[in-house]
């Protein structure tokens, strides 16, 4: 019975997987597509005019470079932004103290317009206030730049355009035209959107590390077996399919193979999600980035390059990152028009006053109040941060968005059908039944001579009767004369009797009939049965049957607590599908279904006026994959699979489809919840600048409105975070 002795008995339509190539394939891994706009140039904030900031360095190409993460990569060009506002802004802070101590208005009002009083003081001022502007204000003169050229102008324009004003205005009553100073409010203003840009982009910089922290999972070095069975250390981008490779304990698997010689337990965890050890032994794949546990194995290495899983991964999240929401394009376009406003307010503003009868200081200080606290800066990140948040949040868990749109459209899923096999099930034979035919005989007898038979084979089947046996603590004896014949069965003589597990169609060319009603009842319930018999005669039954999963009970019971709907397609028989549709409690299934008839039931479901989720692992699922309103792959899948799908959760574990659907749903709540507070934000905001509270005495300044925007940006940054925990 080697590979095949059970053949006619067991479920049809067992799955026939492709070789789980790259998802990717013909692409490769540049970090340089991966770059700091794709997380930040979402909305408000554009940094396109900023390249010649420090830490603005060249593109990184992650293949070229191998796996060496030193010099300016992707995680140190967002650290040297960070650090280049930060430096900016106590810089422009420490000189902001003496052109508050400067300027009049302010000296006068605490008291020191004496001591502070000398000739040229105002030359003083100005050339503090020119370094302030010219340093402090560079990132946003270049950002304004920037969306000039690209004809959007935005929330760099509308600051830029605030500090240039400022600054213009006081310069000429410097140098003899009436007015006041507005110094004091150029450096206050600069310093505040400084502060508010830095811990806005270490809020981007926590949310968008997904890429950096799985590129730096790879070691950078692998101990290669040469011909003469000596180890000789190679970089690993020097790694090659079928270069056999040493891995000790406690380090990292270079890239993706199989065990050669050797067992260990191997923690996937920052790869997979999945916690605790993995046991592997000789055959089984390991993948690249996992960290070895305490035995030393021999790695046969088969992909490399874009070819490996984590370069799939780190693709994936990369088109994750890159794809773009509905949501924020109408976010986009809010802020373009808010723009718009921004600066048609700001000139009726000053027309307004100065109709008044107001003087022009300060009728332009109400305009500069109006164009600074309107900038669609919380507006621009709304939405850009909780998808940068929410990206990072899955990764880590494995769960990897491929479309946003489609992200989205699964908070409005109605029904989830599952494909069966691989998903649902284990696609691996388990013992359900084990019938004693002799009187006073007992199951672990019957199971443990199976077992015994069985040992020596490699079928599917087997393996299931002896698993349950090792589960049970049943001893295997030794075997001698074993035979097998594919198709029928396999015998053996265990302690001097034959024993044989045979097929019941076997069985009946030997004139073997069963008439057991408790065997007929588990064959019309779709389990594959194989008959034992000692010395030709039957001493019992087995049946087994594909396992289902104990993560699928879950995943369905929760499912349908949410009151999604949850169905199964099977190309099996009806009775087994609907065996394995009852054990997990489904709304419905549909058995006997041929690979292009599954996108046929799933249109079906759609036409009902139903959102449908579809979750399959295989390539005959891809086009149901493509016909669902949300497409899911689950565990490794096949090529076509991942291609087609709109979500791939990285684990074979139906319950992170509850997870997908959950995140789904917390993330748009986030994303309405900071849109509601961007734009309610400036429905007060922007009539307060205006002066419209004039009347009763409340009067915003420069300073105070960009404080108030600053916040509003604050606010809606630690709300994008707060995702974490709203799920």
């Amino acid at each position: 019975m080697e590979n095949g002795g059970h053949g006619g008995e067991h479920m049809n339509n067992e799955r026939n997987h492709m070789d789980h190539e790259n998802p990717a394939a013909g692409h490769e891994i540049n970090d340089s597509r991966v770059h700091h706009d794709m997380s930040m140039n979402k909305g408000g904030m554009d940094h396109t005019g900023m390249d010649d900031m420090p830490g603005r360095g060249g593109d990184m190409d992650h293949e070229k470079m191998g796996h060496d993460m030193g010099g300016h990569n992707h995680g140190s060009h967002h650290a040297q932004m960070v650090a280049d506002f930060k430096k900016r802004f106590w810089a422009c802070l420490v000189l902001t103290i003496p052109v508050l101590l400067l300027s009049p208005l302010i000296r006068d009002n605490i008291g020191l317009e004496n001591a502070l009083s000398f000739s040229g003081y105002e030359y003083v001022l100005f050339a503090l206030s020119s370094i302030i502007f010219v340093y402090g204000g560079w990132p946003f003169l270049k950002g304004m730049a920037g969306e000039i050229k690209k004809k959007q102008p935005g929330m760099m324009t509308l600051i830029a355009l605030a500090i240039t004003v400022a600054y213009v205005y006081s310069s000429v009553v410097v140098f003899g035209v009436e007015g006041m100073f507005l110094f004091w409010e150029l450096a206050t203003l600069i310093d505040i959107m400084l502060l508010g840009h830095w811990i806005e982009m270490r809020s981007v910089m926590g949310a968008s590390r997904a890429l950096e922290n799985l590129v730096q999972l790879m070691p950078s070095t692998a101990h290669k077996i040469v011909e003469d069975g000596g180890l000789r250390d190679v970089p690993v981008g020097n790694i090659n399919p079928g270069d056999m490779v040493l891995v000790r304990p406690g380090e990292k698997v270079p890239v993706d193979g199989r065990v050669h010689k050797g067992e260990t337990g191997v923690d996937e965890s920052m790869v997979t999600g999945e916690s605790g050890e993995v046991f592997k032994k000789a055959g089984d794949e390991v993948i690249g980035g996992s960290v070895n546990g305490d035995g030393s194995i021999e790695v046969e290495i088969e992909k490399t390059g874009s070819a490996s899983y984590l370069s799939q991964v780190i693709e994936l999240v990369r088109e994750s990152q890159e794809s773009r929401s509905h949501t924020q394009d109408i976010a986009n376009r809010a802020a373009l028009w808010l723009t718009i406003i921004a600066i048609s307010t700001g000139v009726i503003t000053i027309a307004v006053w100065l109709i008044a009868g107001k003087s022009f200081e300060y009728s332009l200080e109400r305009m500069v109040t109006v164009m600074v606290i309107t900038c669609p800066h919380a507006l621009g990140l709304a939405i850009p941060l909780v998808v940068a948040v929410s990206t990072a949040l899955s990764a880590r868990n494995g769960l990897m968005i491929r479309d946003r749109n489609a992200f989205e459209r699964a908070r409005l899923v109605q029904v989830v059908v599952f494909d069966k096999t691989g998903t649902l099930t284990e696609g691996t034979f388990g013992v359900t039944d084990v019938v004693p035919l002799d009187e006073g005989g007992s199951e672990d007898n019957v199971l443990m001579l199976a077992a015994c038979v069985e040992s020596l084979s490699e079928h599917r089947i087997a393996r299931g009767i002896v698993e349950a046996a090792g589960e049970k603590g049943l001893k295997v004896m030794p075997v001698n004369n074993f035979k097998a014949v594919p198709g029928k069965g396999a015998s053996g003589i265990v302690m001097g009797r034959k024993v044989s597990v045979v097929s019941p169609g076997s069985a009946e060319e030997e004139n073997i009939r069963m008439n057991n009603k408790r065997l007929k009842d588990i064959s019309s319930s779709g389990n594959t049965v194989v008959l034992v018999l000692e010395d030709g005669r039957p001493i019992g039954a087995i049946a087994l049957a594909d396992r289902v999963r104990k993560e699928s009970v879950e995943a369905v019971r929760e499912l349908k607590k949410n009151n999604i709907e949850c169905m199964m397609l099977s190309g099996d028989n009806r009775s087994v599908a609907k065996r394995v549709a009852e054990d997990l409690g489904l709304n419905d299934y549909f058995a006997e279904v041929l690979p292009h008839q599954k996108s046929e039931k799933i249109k079906e479901i759609r036409n009902r006026g139903l959102v449908v989720a579809m979750v399959g692992d295989g390539v005959n699922d891809a086009p149901a994959l493509v016909e669902a309103d949300v497409g899911i792959a689950i565990g490794a899948g096949t090529d076509v699979a991942v291609e087609s799908a709109d979500i791939v959760l990285v684990r074979n574990d139906p319950r992170d489809v509850v997870s997908i659907l959950g995140l789904s749903d917390a993330t748009y709540r986030k994303m309405v919840q900071n849109l509601a507070w961007a734009t309610g934000y400036n429905v007060f905001a922007i009539p307060a600048a205006a002066g419209v509270l004039y009347p009763i005495g409340i009067v915003l300044s420069p300073a105070i409105g960009a404080a108030l925007m600053s916040l509003s940006t604050v606010i809606v940054a630690v709300n994008a975070r707060l995702l974490k925990w709203s799920r």
